[in-house]
């Protein structure tokens, strides 16, 4: 008579090649994430699609057909006819110099806030953070008079100057938030070594808060970049106009070319995708770390 018994060993082997059941809510979130995506990307598919087409295949084709022909003059056109050149110069130099020296403003003070004892560092951080709750559409017409008596309207500073001061308080929530979660032991043993605060500033808390500046500077990059309304009042003159003023007045005197006009919507939110790319992996960990830390 043959042994027909079954050794443990082998059952376990046995249930470790089985096929591993699947969660049905795993599945009806990768499900709806899925379909989000796809709600989010149909209008950027649409756009590129359109900025390659010539005006009778955007007539004669549907929308989410991509293009035979590529109209790759629709890029130079838009860029020479709506004299992007200028506007794409004077986004530049404001986001170039208002996202880094905000972010050093906001470190420097949320580290103030969070590691230097002040007889009423709770009040000043209260005000800082009430800035936060303010609408800055409230303030157009009293930052206007503010500017205007400054003499700084139609200048870089008129401009760089308000969105800082709109920037920092939320960067100096998260960036408190941040610094709150690290040991005070480390502060203290570089204040008994004699290190100043500038100094254990800038050799201890700023190489471990990178990744939170990097997710800040994404997001202050993209809303600088983006900026429409502050930058619609402050600049008059055309020739200090940003990009989204400058796709304002392209979109109103060339709005039935969608071909040039979708072009540069394009050129418009191009350098803004590119910094998210370079900067994307340290975005979710590092806004995790400056909300959750403290």
């Amino acid at each position: 008579m043959s042994n027909l018994s079954v050794q443990p060993s082998e059952v376990s082997k046995a249930e470790d090649r089985s096929p591993p059941s699947r969660d049905p809510v795993i599945i009806g979130l990768w499900i709806a994430l899925a379909l989000l995506a796809l709600i989010w990307v149909a209008p950027f598919v649409f756009i590129v699609f359109t900025s390659l087409k010539t005006p009778a295949a955007v007539t004669g084709t549907g929308a989410f057909i991509p293009p035979t022909d590529m109209a790759w003059d629709n890029y130079t056109s838009a860029w020479n006819r709506g004299n992007f050149a200028g506007s794409f110069l004077n986004s530049v130099i404001i986001t170039v110099v208002k996202v880094p020296l905000g972010l050093v403003l906001s470190a420097m003070a949320a580290y103030a806030f969070a590691k230097i004892r002040m007889r009423f560092g709770k009040v000043l951080l209260l005000l800082v953070v009430f800035g936060t709750m303010i609408p800055f559409q409230v303030m157009l017409a009293p930052l206007f008079t503010l500017v205007n008596s400054l003499g700084l309207i139609d200048t870089y500073a008129g401009v760089i100057l308000p969105y800082i001061a709109f920037g920092v308080p939320y960067q100096v929530f998260i960036l408190h938030s941040f610094f709150k979660g690290i040991p005070k032991e480390l502060s203290e043993a570089a204040l008994i070594d004699g290190a100043s605060h500038f100094t254990i500033f800038r050799r201890i808390f700023l190489p471990v808060c990178l990744p939170v500046l990097a997710a800040l500077l994404i997001l202050d990059f993209v809303s600088t970049w983006n900026e429409f309304a502050m930058a619609l009042v402050l600049l008059q003159d055309q020739d200090m106009w940003t990009l989204p003023l400058g796709l304002m007045s392209f979109q109103g005197q060339f709005s039935s070319n969608y071909g040039q006009l979708n072009a540069a919507i394009v050129m418009t939110v191009l350098p803004a995708t590119i910094v998210y790319l370079l900067f994307q992996r340290y975005f979710v960990s590092g806004l995790t770390s400056g909300a959750v830390k403290g």
